[in-house]
């Protein structure tokens, strides 16, 4: 039972569902309030004079049984074998019969949860965890070692360094990752589509992530992706949008937060107060619901004047998840994209010593409607598969369209202020088709050749990392589309039980 909790460090609130992005340059799946406590002794407050002489009946008796195999396998094991190391293995063994995010954190790895979130670390870039119990590439960041050995969502890493994953947990995976400078690890990666495993080697590197990018889609329509929630992730989107302002407003925003693994809790708030002004962000409630923490918007940098959209996927998490759900819940935001990862828990770090630690989940979260989104996500508005724009491009459908316009000695429409006929000028259409048709014989005998090298450049191109362009990607460009049409929904006129409502007129 626990007498004695003495807090040693100031209470940083960190969400994320990497271990963190910022501290390994490698994600594990982790939602983490980080607050580090000193256990000086075992206690629990007693619920009633039987059940405490009950239960501490059964501790007794287990840790009995915990004694006698303890001293059985070091005097008969058939090697020798060290006190320490049975009992970190127990405490591992013990921390496996819970949630997979609570973990024992030996002296090599709760050294390296000391960094602090400043953005900048050493790793290669990727943020992982565990799916159907193998170890698993959530997203590689955009220009990191990871994303430019061509790592991809959903590969599958079986070997570490020739070293087999099974069996190992997040925090062994991510300390085996880890290492200076320079320094190569070698993954052992299975993909689907590919036939056998293959070795890629990854040289570790400083990271520093650029979490904000924004771009203009159109004019007056902009586009901002956030990739972690770091100490300066609200104050960054903020810029991004006064950018996109510059000299225009915008009447719409596509806000990004596709494998967003998350961050630190309060600026998953501030980002959330950057379109909301009040009300509940989120929530966190622990076994002990009379401690339930509520976090609110906070007032002053609220823009309510441009619809938002948000896209999610299965990388979204934690933080991104919270924001996501927020301006959901409040009708500020339309969601779209994939139903999003689904952490919906809180960890907290304990110090065990000055060298040793725990890492626990202690509550779980909840958006403002009370929605906890553990293990289901959050629910996009609008489900958007994701196309490969290269793929998009090849496989949209190429046809002339024969208009009003190419009839011979059409009138011309001089509303648009041009006056000059076209008719004695070649459409662009007319001239790629002439440029074009020189070459079918060439073509004609380049086309077996292109068959044959098909399937070495598909599988050259496994391993190329792709930079994403918003203005070919389908998910923006779909969002952009919905965002574009609120001007021309909100002006018609709709047909409801009692009445009409017709949108006001600007």
């Amino acid at each position: 039972m626990i007498q004695t909790l003495k807090k040693i460090s100031q209470n940083v609130a960190l969400i994320g569902v990497v271990l963190s992005v910022s501290w390994l340059g490698i994600g594990v799946g982790q939602n983490i309030t980080r607050q580090v406590f000193m256990i000086t002794a075992q206690a629990a407050p007693p619920a009633s004079a039987t059940s405490v002489v009950t239960g501490q009946n059964d501790r007794y008796e287990n840790l009995e049984l915990f004694q006698k195999v303890l001293h059985f396998v070091e005097a008969n094991y058939v090697e020798p074998v060290k006190n320490k190391d049975l009992v970190y293995g127990a405490i591992k063994g013990m921390m496996e019969t819970l949630d997979p995010h609570s973990n024992f954190l030996p002296p090599d790895v709760f050294k390296e949860m000391k960094v602090d979130t400043s953005g900048k670390f050493g790793g290669l870039g990727i943020e992982i965890g565990m799916k159907d119990n193998i170890l698993t590439v959530i997203s590689p960041i955009e220009d990191t070692p990871a994303w430019k050995a061509g790592l991809k969502s959903n590969d599958r890493i079986v070997k570490i360094n020739s070293e087999s994953t099974k069996g190992m947990n997040l925090v062994e995976a991510v300390n085996r990752m880890r290492g200076k400078k320079g320094t190569d690890v070698t993954l052992s990666v299975y993909r689907d589509g590919w036939e056998n495993v293959r070795d890629i080697i990854i040289t570790r590197d400083i990271i520093k992530i650029q979490a904000v990018k924004h771009e203009e889609l159109e004019p007056e329509y902009g586009y901002v992706r956030l990739a972690q929630f770091n100490e300066n992730a609200a104050a960054d989107v903020k810029k991004a949008i006064q950018k996109l302002e510059s000299g225009k407003k915008l009447r719409g925003l596509v806000f990004d937060l596709r494998y967003n693994p998350g961050g630190l809790l309060d600026q998953a708030v501030e980002v959330s107060s950057l379109f909301i002004d009040s009300g509940v962000v989120v929530s966190t409630i622990p076994r002990n619901k009379d401690q339930k923490e509520v976090k609110y918007a906070r007032k002053g940098d609220a823009r309510k004047d441009f619809p938002v959209a948000i896209l999610v996927n299965s990388a979204t998490a934690s933080a991104a998840e919270i924001v996501a759900g927020a301006l959901q819940d409040h009708h500020r935001a339309i969601i779209m994209g994939q139903p999003t990862f689904g952490k919906g828990s809180v960890q907290q770090v304990i110090e065990l010593g000055p060298e040793m630690g725990l890492k626990l989940t202690i509550a779980r979260y909840y958006t403002p409607s009370g929605r906890s989104i553990q293990e289901k996500g959050v629910q996009p508005d609008i489900i958007l598969d994701d196309f490969d724009p290269k793929l998009l491009a090849e496989a949209r459908r190429k046809q002339d369209y024969f208009r009003e316009k190419d009839l011979k000695g059409h009138m011309v429409n001089t509303d648009e202020g041009d006056s000059k006929s076209s008719k004695d000028e070649y459409r662009k259409e007319e001239l790629d088709s002439l440029s074009k048709s020189g070459k079918k014989g060439k073509a004609a005998e380049k086309l077996a050749v292109k068959d044959k090298d098909k399937d070495k450049e598909k599988d050259e191109d496994d391993l190329t990392p792709t930079k994403m362009n918003p203005k070919e990607d389908f998910q923006v460009r779909e969002a952009l589309n919905y965002i574009k049409s609120y001007d021309i929904f909100r002006k018609l006129a709709v047909t409801v039980p009692g009445g009409t409502a017709t949108a006001k007129k600007e």
